[in-house]
C-alpha cells in the first residue's frame, strides 16, 4: 500500500555528512547531560515506600494523587491494581522519615476524604532492589543490542549490522539525554519504551536495507553506485514510512493525551524514539553503511567466468 510514489530518487546521501555532524553533536549533548545531570530515577530504582489501600467503591485516582502530592510528596505513583477499589501508592524515600511515618501521614489525608478507606499493606522497597532492577534493565538492553547485531549480520552483512546498531544506540542515548536534561522521571515503563524503540527503529533500518539488497540484485540498477542505490532504497520506502510511523504516532499521541500520568512518560519516550528512529534510519544507518564502503559484492557474490575448456586437459 502506498499513498504516493516518488519517481525521481531524492539525493539523501549527498547531504549525509552534514546530517551526520548534526547527529554527532546531538549525541554528544545527550551524553553530556547524562553525565552532568544524570537520570531522575523513580522509586523502582531508588527505593521508597509502597502502600496498598482499599475502598468500598471505585477509587478516584486523580483525587488520591492530588491528596498525596498536597502532603509534599513528589514523584509519587498512584495507580489501580487488581480491582477498581484497590489502589497502590508509591512514595519516594525521604531523609529522616521512615515508611511507617510516611504511610500514617498519607492514610490520615485519605481518611479525611473518605472514612471507609483501609490500609492493606505497607512495604519498604530498599535501594538494593533498585540496583537489581537497574542491572537487569542494562542486561536486557545489552542482550537486545547483541541480538540485533547477530540478526543483521546473518541476514545482510556486518557493515549493515554495525550501521544499524550505531543508529539504534543513537536513538536510545538521545531519549535518555532528553530525560536527563528535563529531569523527567525514569521508571520501568520508560525503560520498556526504550527497549520498544530499539526494536521499532531496527525494523525501519531492515526495511531500507532490504530494499538496498533488492536494488543491488536488480539488473536495472546495475550501473548505480552504492550512494545512488541507498538514495533509491530510502526514496522508494518513504510512503511506507509515513504510513507506518504515522499510524504508530497517532496511537502514541492518544496515550500521551488521554493516558494520564501513568502512561505520560512512556508515551513521551516512544514519541521521541519514533521521530528520531525515522531520522536515524535515513541519515545515520544508511550514511554509516555508505561510509563503511558497502558495495554490491558484499551482498552478491561475483559470478566466476566459466572456463572455456570446462576442465578438460589438453
Amino acid at each position: 500500500m502506498e499513498f504516493f510514489r516518488i519517481k525521481k530518487d531524492i539525493p539523501f546521501m549527498r547531504h549525509a555528512l552534514i546530517f551526520n555532524v548534526i547527529s554527532a553533536l546531538t549525541f554528544v549533548l545527550a551524553v553530556f547531560f547524562l553525565l552532568s545531570k544524570g537520570l531522575h530515577f523513580s522509586i523502582e530504582f531508588t527505593g521508597g515506600t509502597v502502600m496498598e489501600v482499599a475502598y468500598t467503591k471505585p477509587a478516584n485516582i486523580e483525587n488520591i494523587r492530588k491528596s498525596v502530592e498536597g502532603l509534599g510528596f513528589t514523584d509519587t505513583q498512584v495507580q489501580s491494581f487488581g480491582t477498581a477499589q484497590d489502589v497502590m501508592i508509591r512514595l519516594p524515600a525521604q531523609h529522616g522519615v521512615n515508611s511507617t511515618q510516611q504511610s500514617e501521614k498519607v492514610i490520615a489525608a485519605l481518611t479525611a476524604q473518605d472514612a471507609d478507606v483501609k490500609l492493606q499493606r505497607v512495604e519498604f522497597v530498599g535501594p538494593q532492589v533498585g540496583d537489581e532492577l537497574a542491572h537487569d534493565g542494562l542486561m536486557a538492553l545489552g542482550m537486545v543490542v547483541i541480538g540485533i547485531v547477530i540478526y543483521l549480520a546473518f541476514r545482510f552483512e556486518w557493515k549493515f549490522a554495525v550501521a544499524a546498531v550505531i543508529a539504534n544506540l543513537h536513538d536510545v542515548v538521545i531519549i535518555l539525554g532528553f530525560f536527563a536534561f528535563f529531569q523527567w522521571e525514569f521508571s520501568l515503563t520508560v525503560l520498556a519504551a526504550v527497549l520498544a524503540v530499539l526494536g521499532y527503529s531496527v525494523n525501519e533500518s531492515v526495511v531500507v536495507f532490504d530494499r538496498v539488497r533488492e536494488a543491488f540484485r536488480d539488473r536495472r540498477y546495475g550501473k548505480l553506485s552504492a550512494p545512488e542505490v541507498l538514495n533509491h532504497a530510502i526514496t522508494s520506502t518513504i510512503s511506507r514510512t509515513i504510513i507506518t510511523h504515522g499510524s504508530t504516532e497517532m496511537m502514541v499521541l492518544s496515550m500521551l493525551i488521554f493516558g494520564g500520568p501513568t502512561l505520560h512518560y512512556f508515551a513521551v519516550a516512544l514519541t521521541i524514539g519514533i521521530l528520531f528512529g525515522i531520522y536515524s534510519s535515513v541519515f545515520v544507518a544508511a550514511a554509516i553503511a555508505m561510509w563503511l564502503g558497502v558495495k554490491r559484492e558484499d551482498l552478491i557474490k561475483p559470478v566466476k567466468p566459466k572456463d572455456e575448456t570446462d576442465g578438460a586437459v589438453v
